[in-house]
């Protein structure tokens, strides 16, 4: 049985915060994108176990600490 959505890990990402490196949608495309601007873009809040490692990545690789994983 599968863990009910919003049972698990959870990334947040601050657009004030964030400096447009990147490196998070190198990191996990899946989870992240960039607005036109280069700011950080969530595309799944809700981290599925197979995509967890590259979560855990990208937050490593911000630069400004604009995401995180809760």
């Amino acid at each position: 049985m599968s863990p009910a959505p919003g049972s698990g890990p959870r990334l947040h990402a601050d657009t004030d915060v964030c400096a447009g490196a990147g490196q998070c949608v190198r990191a996990a495309p899946e989870l992240f994108d960039q607005d036109d601007g280069g700011l950080v873009v969530l595309l799944a809040a809700d981290v599925p176990q197979t995509s967890l490692p590259r979560a855990l990545d990208a937050v490593d690789l911000c630069p400004s600490g604009a995401i995180g994983l809760r």
